[in-house]
């Protein structure tokens, strides 16, 4: 039986979002550390790291994240943030290519995990009036979280070193699970079912709403142009003519603030606007956004454009999309489940294929990549 819900307090959709951003922070700190990862450990060696994290990503969305209706979150929490600051260690350590694409998908698993368990909670407790500002509170957070993780990984890795800076994201990432533990009372759970029960309830949700499938599907494409971008845009922006180091790549993320700007009042067009209409015009965004970024393989004016407005068009694909999955059903982490998981691999298909698209055709055929991507997902809107 579903436990009837509190309205949300407005501090606690702050903290909620904090945790999330500084929680998401810990998978994006190595996009900007691939090229010095690679020095360090060996050519190709950081070449899939993206992925690999992106991987365990997905497969605790299957397997993981449908726990959080059925088990009570704060332990829940405790022990995969726990798990978090441990593969953030092993990472700082590792020696070998093995181990550190081992301690990638760890991070991926756990903070997969944490963050979505986070959102459903929120979107559980909002009005149904209320959804699309809180879930746009939880991106904000997140996507400060994503953009500073950038940042701060180069400015510290050049300063001390990438080993470093792991060391000390799994520090940031121990307190945070005190913090949480102490900060949010005991709760049982919102369903009493057992975890089989729920695996095979979460699929029949996938195959029985086709919304859900074809909003899990623009999400997959949408993730999947963004990581073409990240995966490859560390290697393209360390040749000429930008030769940048980690402190630079960092900082060039903040080009994408107004993302993190622009989500909470996309959530509260969401809450009253036509999501396919807004949906449409996020894409076709992203797909000029793309145009942009190519001609920023030798402007930065264009780069910095093209960046601005692509990270405004996923994030706001992303959004649209929770918005109208989590009013589906009232099982949230089963929609979750599945929403994520397919966003989560279609970021893999995007980090695995980016730099394999590079080394064949150079930064165009990485932009047209990436475009293609977004294409697919804008051509999905109208089925």
């Amino acid at each position: 039986m579903a436990r009837t819900p509190q309205l949300v307090a407005p501090k606690t959709v702050g903290l909620l979002a904090a945790a999330y951003g500084l929680t998401i922070a810990n998978l994006y700190y190595c996009q900007p550390l691939l090229p010095q990862i690679s020095r360090s450990l060996g050519p190709h060696s950081a070449d899939h790291l993206i992925a690999a994290g992106q991987l365990g990503y997905a497969l605790a969305l299957i397997l993981i994240v449908p726990l959080g209706d059925i088990v009570p979150r704060r332990p829940l929490l405790a022990v995969l943030l726990c798990t978090d600051a441990a593969a953030l260690v092993l990472t700082a350590a590792a020696r070998t290519t093995g181990l550190l694409l081992a301690a990638g998908a760890l991070i991926g698993l756990t903070t997969a995990a944490a963050v979505n368990i986070l959102i459903p909670y929120v979107v559980t407790l909002a009005a149904p009036d209320e959804r699309g500002r809180a879930v746009g509170t939880m991106l904000t957070g997140g996507l400060i979280g994503i953009l500073l993780s950038r940042t701060v990984a180069g400015l510290v890795s050049q300063a001390a070193g990438w080993r470093v800076l792991f060391a000390a994201a799994a520090i940031v990432t121990l307190l945070l699970a005190v913090l949480l533990t102490r900060a949010r009372p005991p709760a049982p759970p919102d369903l009493v079912l057992p975890y089989r029960a729920q695996l095979h309830a979460t699929v029949r949700l996938a195959a029985t709403h086709r919304l859900l499938r074809r909003r899990a599907f623009i999400g997959a494409c949408s993730f999947a142009a963004f990581g073409v971008f990240w995966s490859t845009a560390a290697f393209r922006l360390s040749e000429p003519p930008y030769r940048y180091g980690p402190a630079q790549l960092g900082l060039l993320a903040l080009a994408g603030a107004a993302g993190a700007l622009a989500a909470r009042h996309i959530g509260r067009a969401a809450d009253r606007a036509e999501h396919r209409q807004l949906t449409r015009a996020a894409l076709a965004l992203g797909v000029a956004s793309f145009a942009a970024l190519w001609a920023g393989g030798q402007h930065l004016a264009w780069l910095l454009i093209g960046l601005l407005a692509m990270d405004i068009a996923i994030q706001a694909t992303h959004l649209l999309n929770m918005t109208v999955v989590y009013s589906i059903d009232d099982a949230r982490a089963r929609l979750a489940s599945v929403y994520m998981a397919a966003y989560t691999l279609g970021g893999v298909a995007g980090a695995a294929t980016g730099p394999a698209a590079y080394a064949t055709g150079g930064w165009t055929l990485t932009c047209l990549l990436g475009a293609a991507f977004l294409v697919t997902a804008l051509i999905a809107t109208f089925n």
